[in-house]
């Protein structure tokens, strides 16, 4: 090494977890432009910024691989969440929904029927959360239609962490046929994969799906498979058609579309039982499915509170008709089957009615004086179906913990936080997930060593999403490093205190910059959308 060479960055005295899967190893890392230079001893060599890493470990940063930040990510106390947590790149695009391609009426439906989840469209000015700063100007157009290369362009050297896209099915969907439920004609299917041949070219590194969310819940798996048949090895990330003790229903349905497309798959937030999902993804492997999966650590799930209540009969992808429904007696002999579910939903995003968030639907309808199953009502119709819930699980307690520590541990699994950061009260996930895994579930529980959390973290999905150059600490790989105290990191975000930032992440490079110090966020943009 030639001590004279001054690099922009040097990491000193740490301890690397290079992504391999080896042990932990005495090194510096040395960073020029973009890229890691050198791993090594490095004694006595130059750089711009010097960071001091002894007594704590120097990784890859890592991938959230279910997040749902396609707005929020302009959010400076969102990139903060993420950013101490080491998490470096989000995979955006999850659940089938999101904002390309598609006309400004696919736009429109995406942002209204995800409001509670993705948030209003970059660039559009709406706030992600009440209490926060307007995201910054995103060069992103604030209505439709909007190309993959456009809102890809908008996140590019925009943000401090980078970006992936996944081809959202639901949007594809609505944007050809619009909210019917009929099946898919031949026609249809062209004009659906005539724009994943064009998303993919702009690029998007996938195609996702959401099977219980509106249009995806219309598809065949006919429909699937032929819209992942141009992946070209690019994997199909589905939220299945049913999760729990009914897995083994929408796994049957990921097999059969990775068999009549041959693409590889990766089922998101994979939770329930694990004597249920364990054997399911067993089969998949045995009968040679690419199969991959992302949990995240916690027993409750975040998602629209009308994908949770309304019976499949109302149609929530056209809500004139559905808030018509939701207000006649047709449904009187429904909200009764509800009772045990009630209890079970906090209200998370309540535009209008604020007061409800972080109250539970039983706390909140005693306090407005009603029944729960009138409260609501009374939310769904004025929110226009944009509410959202957390929901505990039925399974929650030892039994359910248990299970998602057997779920992480297998080799297919890869970490994603599920984050959603819209509304007044949200999951804690998107702020402690990734730190989770790594207090407890490395330094307190011992499901994985800390060698083994860096592979499921950061180079396991770096090579499910085709980073080839990324998810290694290595020369020549490029710079996106975290550096972490094993002793201290933890999440600190609770279902009470769900904004709640973690703590252990202090120094995060992305791209070759600094972009945390300290702790806090250095102004720097350096993240790359990370096109295929």
């Amino acid at each position: 090494m030639n001590l004279g060479v001054t690099f922009d960055v040097v990491i000193s005295g740490g301890r690397v977890l290079d992504g391999t899967g080896a042990p932990p190893y005495r090194a510096d890392v040395a960073i020029g432009g973009d890229r890691i230079a050198a791993v090594g001893r490095l004694d006595g060599v130059r750089a711009r910024t010097m960071i001091d890493a002894t007594g704590r470990f120097v990784a890859p940063g890592f991938v959230d691989c279910h997040v749902h930040g396609d707005s929020a990510v302009f959010d400076p106390v969102v990139q903060q969440a993420a950013l101490r947590q080491g998490v470096t790149t989000f995979v955006l695009g999850q659940d089938g929904l999101s904002y390309a391609p598609g006309s400004a009426a696919a736009v429109a439906y995406a942002a209204r029927y995800f409001a509670a989840v993705n948030g209003p469209p970059p660039g559009s000015g709406a706030r992600v959360h009440p209490g926060d700063g307007t995201p910054p100007g995103a060069r992103v157009p604030a209505d439709g239609p909007l190309t993959v290369a456009e809102l890809l362009a908008g996140y590019d050297r925009a943000v401090p962490l980078n970006t992936v896209y996944l081809l959202p099915h639901g949007t594809i969907r609505y944007d050809v046929m619009g909210p019917s439920p009929d099946p898919a004609t031949a026609g249809d299917l062209a004009a659906m994969v005539r724009r994943v041949e064009r998303g993919l070219s702009d690029g998007a590194r996938g195609l996702s799906s959401g099977l219980e969310y509106l249009p995806g819940r219309y598809a065949s798996a006919e429909e699937l498979a032929a819209l992942c048949r141009p992946l070209g090895g690019l994997p199909y990330v589905t939220h299945m058609r049913a999760y729990g003790a009914r897995a083994e229903t929408g796994m049957a349905e990921v097999m059969e579309i990775a068999e009549r497309s041959g693409a590889a798959v990766h089922v998101s937030h994979l939770h329930g039982p694990a004597s249920v999902l364990a054997p399911l993804v067993a089969r998949a492997l045995g009968e040679g499915v690419d199969l991959t999966y992302d949990t995240y650590p916690y027993l409750r799930g975040n998602t629209i509170l009308a994908m949770v209540v309304l019976p499949p009969s109302v149609p929530g992808a056209e809500p004139d008709r559905a808030l018509e429904m939701i207000a006649s007696p047709e449904l009187d002999d429904w909200w009764p089957t509800l009772a045990d579910t009630w209890p079970r939903l906090t209200v998370s995003h309540a535009p209008g009615l604020e007061w409800a968030e972080g109250l539970t639907i039983v706390a909140a309808a005693e306090r407005a004086g009603v029944t729960p199953a009138e409260f609501c009502r009374r939310l769904l119709t004025e929110t226009r179906l944009t509410a959202g819930v957390v929901s505990a699980r039925p399974d929650e307690g030892p039994e359910g913990e248990q299970s998602v520590r057997t779920m992480l541990r297998h080799p297919s699994h890869t970490g994603g936080s599920d984050g959603i950061y819209v509304g007044g009260h949200p999951h804690p996930r998107g702020f402690g997930a990734f730190a989770r895994f790594l207090g407890r579930h490395v330094r307190e529980l011992g499901d994985w060593t800390w060698e083994q959390a860096v592979v499921h973290l950061a180079s396991h999905p770096a090579r499910r999403f085709g980073l080839g150059d990324r998810g290694l600490v290595r020369s020549g790989f490029a710079a996106d490093v975290v550096v972490f105290d094993p002793d201290v990191v933890a999440d600190r975000a609770t279902y009470a205190a769900p904004r709640t930032l973690a703590v252990g992440v202090d120094d995060v490079i992305v791209s070759g910059v600094p972009v945390l110090a300290g702790g806090e966020l250095t102004g720097a943009s350096p993240g790359r959308a990370l096109r295929s």
